[in-house]
C-alpha cells in the first residue's frame, strides 16, 4: 500500500474534477484536440494534455478545474495520521511488541475460525490460510489446470504472498469482522505467529513450532517462499518508475510497443500474434433444436415451491457457519434466544431481515425471499424451546 502524500490527494482531486467534466461526444462535432500524450501512465497507458476544450477525444468542462469542492472537512492530526498509517515491507509503520503461537491459536479460536475454519483451513466462502506446508505446496504455483482430475496451484498466505507485512497490517487494519482494529499488537503478533506455524514455516533457520515467540526483530527476517514470483518488481524506493518502464515495453507482457512520441504508429487491428486457434459451432446443418435456439440471455425464473421449503437445509446453507460457532445464538441455546424473542417475534424477523449492528449482513447474506427467511428465523426459534 502507497503512502499518501501531497501529489497523491492533488491528483485525485484532479481526477474527481475532471470526472464530473466529460461526457463522449461525436467526433465530427468537436473542436480540434491534443492527441499528443504527455507521457506513459504507470500501468503502460497514456496522458494527454486537455486542449481546446478536450482530453483526447472526450470534451472538458474546463470550468470545473477551477471549482471548489466543499465536502466533507479538513481531517484532524489524529484522523489523517490513522489514515495515512501502514506497514511497509521494509520494516516502517512495524510496531514493537510480541506473541506466541500458543496465544496466537487462543486469539484465533475466539475470534477467527468461524470464517477461517480450523487451523487455517477456510470454509464458508472465506480464504484458506494454510493448505500445509508452505515451501512443498509453493512449487504447485506452475500447475495448470487443464485437466479435470489433476492438482491446480495452492493460493495461500504462505504458498502466494510474496511480503508477511501485508498480513500483519491486514489483520491488524481490517479483522476480525466486524470488530475490526480491536486487536493488540501482541495479539496481531500472535495471530501471525500461529499462521506462521499452521503454514509449517521457518523464520532465520528456525522452525515456527507450537513454542515460537514472535516479536519485531525476527518478524523481519520473515523470507516467503513467492518472495520473487510476482512481475513488475515493486520492491524500493524506486518502485513507481520500475513499474512504469516496465509496462512500456509491451514485449514484458507480450504485447507490441507503443510509441509515446508517434501517435500515428500504433496498431489498431490484427495487432497480437494469433496465440490459438479458435473455431465456431454453427450447427454443422442441424436445424431442429430442442428447446429452440435463443439468444435471450435471461436465466429462467426459478420456481419456489414454498408448501416445500426446506428450513432445515436453509440453515445449514446459509447460518450454520456462524449460528454453529459460537458467533452467535445456536439452535438449541435457549437463553440466547429467550432474550431475543422477548422483544417480540416481528422485531427478530425485521431484525433479521435487515442486519444487525452485531455483524450480521440482510438475511445473513443469502438470497433468501422474507417468507423463507422467517421460515429459518423460525426453525431456529423452535429447537430452542
Amino acid at each position: 500500500m502507497f503512502k499518501i502524500n501531497k501529489k497523491l490527494l492533488i491528483s485525485i482531486s484532479a481526477a474527481a474534477a475532471l470526472s464530473l467534466g466529460l461526457s463522449a461526444c461525436m467526433e465530427s462535432a468537436s473542436p480540434k484536440a491534443s492527441n499528443t500524450p504527455l507521457k506513459a501512465s504507470i500501468d503502460g497507458g497514456v496522458t494527454y494534455s486537455v486542449a481546446n476544450g478536450k482530453f483526447g477525444t472526450y470534451y472538458v468542462n474546463e470550468k470545473a478545474h477551477n471549482g471548489i469542492i466543499n465536502f466533507g472537512r479538513t481531517p484532524t492530526k489524529a484522523e489523517y495520521d490513522e489514515w495515512n498509517s501502514d506497514v511497509m515491507a521494509s520494516g516502517e509503520g512495524l510496531p514493537e511488541g510480541e506473541g506466541s503461537v500458543e496465544d496466537g491459536e487462543e486469539v484465533y479460536e475466539a475470534k477467527c475460525v468461524m470464517c477461517h475454519g480450523d487451523f487455517g483451513s477456510g470454509g464458508g466462502g472465506y480464504p484458506s490460510l494454510s493448505k500445509g506446508n508452505a515451501y512443498e505446496l509453493h512449487k504447485t504455483l506452475t500447475n495448470q489446470r487443464i485437466k479435470p482430475d489433476t492438482d491446480g496451484p495452492v493460493r495461500v498466505f504462505g504458498t502466494y504472498w510474496p511480503k508477511a507485512s501485508t498480513l500483519w497490517w491486514y489483520i491488524k487494519d481490517a479483522m476480525p469482522h466486524p470488530q475490526t482494529d480491536s486487536l493488540t499488537d501482541d495479539e496481531v503478533y500472535a495471530l501471525v505467529a500461529y499462521i506462521l506455524n499452521a503454514n509449517e514455516m521457518e523464520i532465520d533457520g528456525v522452525e515456527v513450532d507450537d513454542e515460537y515467540v514472535l516479536n519485531r526483530k525476527k518478524f523481519l527476517k520473515i523470507k516467503m517462499p513467492n518472495e520473487n514470483g510476482f512481475e513488475p518488481n515493486i520492491a524500493g524506493p524506486n518502485a513507481p518508475e520500475n513499474i512504469r518502464k516496465y509496462y512500456s515495453n509491451a514485449k514484458n507482457f507480450g504485447g507490441q510497443t507503443y510509441d509515446v512520441k508517434n501517435p500515428a504508429s500504433r496498431c489498431m487491428k490484427d495487432c497480437q500474434e494469433p496465440t490459438a486457434k479458435v473455431s465456431f459451432i454453427k450447427g454443422a446443418g442441424i436445424s431442429d433444436f430442442h428447446p429452440p435456439l435463443s439468444e435471450v440471455r435471461d436465466l429462467p425464473k426459478e420456481k419456489k415451491d414454498s408448501a416445500n421449503f426446506d428450513a432445515e437445509k436453509a440453515y445449514a446453507d446459509n447460518c450454520a457457519m456462524c449460528h454453529d460457532t459460537g458467533a452467535a445464538p445456536a439452535p438449541g441455546d435457549k437463553a440466547g434466544w429467550a432474550a431475543l424473542t422477548a422483544k417480540g417475534m416481528d422485531k427478530v424477523y425485521a431484525a433479521g431481515i435487515k442486519g444487525t449492528e452485531a455483524g450480521m449482513p440482510a438475511k445473513g447474506g443469502s438470497s433468501l425471499s422474507d417468507n423463507e427467511f422467517k421460515s429459518v428465523v423460525d426453525y431456529i426459534v423452535n429447537q430452542s424451546k
